[in-house]
Order: C-alpha cells, then sequence, then structure tokens
C-alpha cells in the first residue's frame, strides 16, 4: 500500500506525477534476441509479438503490453532495440489494420480502440539494431543516440510487470526522487537456486526508506557460495538475496562504461553483459535499488515459463 511507503505515499498524493517536465521521459526495451529457447514458434512469430491474454481478457502482443505500461506511467518515446530486418515486422504491428479489416472490427468497438490506439503508439517508438548477437550490454549501447544525454528506463523485453496502487516503472520513478543522480534498479527477493538467472547486489538499506537500498557490490549470476560470503542485505531472512526484477532507471554514463568495454574487449561468457557495467558504474558515482513489494514479474523467457506466466498474467490482480 502507497501509505506503507514514504516516498510512494508523495507521489500517490500528486496527480501531476508525469507532468510536461519530467526528466525521465525515455524508455528502452530491448527485443534483439534469437528467441533460440522458443524454437520452432520463434521461427515464426517474434517472441516478443506472442499473443498474451490479458486481464481484460484481450488478447495483445507481449511488447503491446510494455508500450501500455511504459505510456501510461508518463514515458513519451520508447526504443525498441530488434535484429536487423525485424524492424518492419515490429511496424506492421503497431501499424494496426487496414481500412478494411477496421470496418469489420465495428462491431466490437472496444477492439476498434485498440486499433486506434496502435496507431498512435507507433508514433512514439524508434527503433535501434544490434547487428550481432554480442550480448545484452552491447544490445543495450545500440540505443545510446536514441537516448541522448537523459537518464532512461530499460526494462526485458521477454517479462512482464504488474504493479500495486502504482505501477512498477511509476514505483522507480517516484523513488528516484530521493536517489538523485544514481541509477536505480529495481530487485526483489530470490532464493538460492535461483541466483543463476540474475545479477544480484549487496548494500544496505536507508533507515528513513528500508526500501531503498545503497548498494555496494552488483554480480551476475553468482554462485550460492560467492552470495552468502558477499552478497548480503539487511532484513532479509536466512538464505534470501536481492536480485534484478527486470527494470532498470539508469543514468547515460552507462554508455561511457559500455562503450570502454567493448572498445577493450571486455566480455563475461564471450559477451558484452550489462550487469559488469552497471558494477563499474556503481564503483564511480554510487548506485542505488528499490526493492519491490507491490507489484510482481511475469517471465516469458523459456516455455515452461511462458505457460506459467500466461496463465498468471490473465487473472485479475497481482
Amino acid at each position: 500500500m502507497a501509505r506503507d511507503n514514504p516516498f510512494l505515499l508523495a507521489v500517490s498524493q500528486r496527480n501531476d506525477l508525469f507532468c510536461a517536465d519530467m526528466k525521465l521521459r525515455k524508455a528502452v526495451v530491448p527485443a534483439a534476441g534469437l528467441g533460440t529457447r522458443h524454437f520452432p514458434a520463434s521461427h515464426a512469430v517474434k517472441k516478443e509479438l506472442f499473443p498474451i491474454v490479458g486481464p481484460d481478457g484481450v488478447a495483445r502482443a507481449l511488447m503491446h503490453y510494455h508500450l501500455l505500461d511504459l505510456l501510461g506511467a508518463g514515458f513519451e518515446e520508447v526504443c525498441l532495440i530488434v535484429q536487423p530486418g525485424d524492424e518492419a515486422v515490429f511496424r506492421a504491428y503497431f501499424a494496426g489494420p487496414d481500412e478494411s479489416y477496421l470496418t469489420r472490427l465495428e462491431k466490437y468497438p472496444e477492439l476498434q480502440a485498440e486499433a486506434e490506439q496502435m496507431r498512435e503508439m507507433s508514433g512514439r517508438i524508434t527503433y535501434a539494431t544490434q547487428k550481432t548477437q554480442d550480448g545484452y550490454g552491447h544490445a543495450v549501447f545500440q540505443s545510446r543516440d536514441f537516448v541522448d544525454g537523459e537518464p532512461f528506463l530499460l526494462c526485458l523485453g521477454d517479462h512482464l510487470f504488474r504493479g500495486g496502487e502504482l505501477s512498477c516503472p511509476a514505483q522507480l520513478v517516484a523513488a528516484s526522487e530521493l536517489t538523485p543522480g544514481l541509477s536505480l534498479s529495481a530487485v526483489n527477493r530470490i532464493a538460492p537456486e535461483e541466483l543463476r538467472g540474475f545479477g544480484t547486489i549487496a548494500g544496505k538499506r536507508r533507515s528513513e526508506n528500508p526500501q531503498i537500498v545503497d548498494v555496494s557490490k552488483i554480480v551476475e549470476k553468482p554462485s550460492i557460495a560467492l552470495a552468502r560470503a558477499e552478497l548480503q542485505v539487511d532484513g532479509l531472512e536466512d538464505d534470501q538475496f536481492l536480485g534484478w526484477f527486470g527494470m532498470h532507471l539508469l543514468q547515460p554514463s552507462i554508455f561511457d562504461v559500455l562503450e570502454e568495454m567493448i572498445r577493450d574487449d571486455v566480455r563475461d561468457g564471450g559477451e558484452f553483459q550489462l550487469t559488469r557495467a552497471q558494477e563499474i558504474q556503481r564503483s564511480r558515482e554510487g548506485y542505488a535499488a528499490l526493492e519491490i513489494t507491490a507489484g510482481h514479474r511475469y517471465d516469458f523467457g523459456v516455455p515452461l515459463d511462458f505457460l506459467a506466466s500466461l496463465v498468471a498474467f490473465a487473472r485479475p490482480g497481482i
């Protein structure tokens, strides 16, 4: 509940949170993966365009929900990072149906409204291309020109998010008012067996706002032994850790770090990893995290997770 969170309480009382002078205007969603784990379905349809039924019973593409969430939270422009040749596929989707198909939708006014909304969305989208599969950090680097020196929101293209009184992006925006000049990542509690899939942090909670953590270390997919020894955050139960939720508000200096990594060929597992760049950024200028307690992430990245998330996401509530 907002009344239990000082920064959310202040924001919930402001009807003009996303006013015209809002500094956080841009969001980036990578969609340049090959979708290998969803093959052969992903050979026919881009994973980010798989149909997902929402709580309102409407079937939309996965990426469509990202746009709804981000634009609804006040972000004005969204950059989709795509593979070579895929821009046309996404453009065709968000352009919506032609006039003859719109006529068929006349007896379904709610769907006709969806089509009109898609056309409006298409004008908010910029595309950047990742020409080589060189990792998540490399994909994010392709959005540098779009970001153009502004702080920006980054969220995973194969996850969806649902908040409480405020959406998850809005919660990050609210918390960023208390962490000026710092990159801020959403985190949630994970168990030891989940560590292999997430960037994980160490840090200390702020006494006045304990959901905010001043981060002292970031490690990508740590071992259980390393996490137990070095990745502790106060206020957790035994053998709990704080791992990436899949959404980050990043200062534009992250591109300077990524540029250095690419120039010096600094790779992990053969790829340029964003988490390493975030740790370097943290060491230079500090870093913060927000523990999401009023929200949920749905992972559509692998077939069995896709199935479970498909069912769960269609249910009302979190």
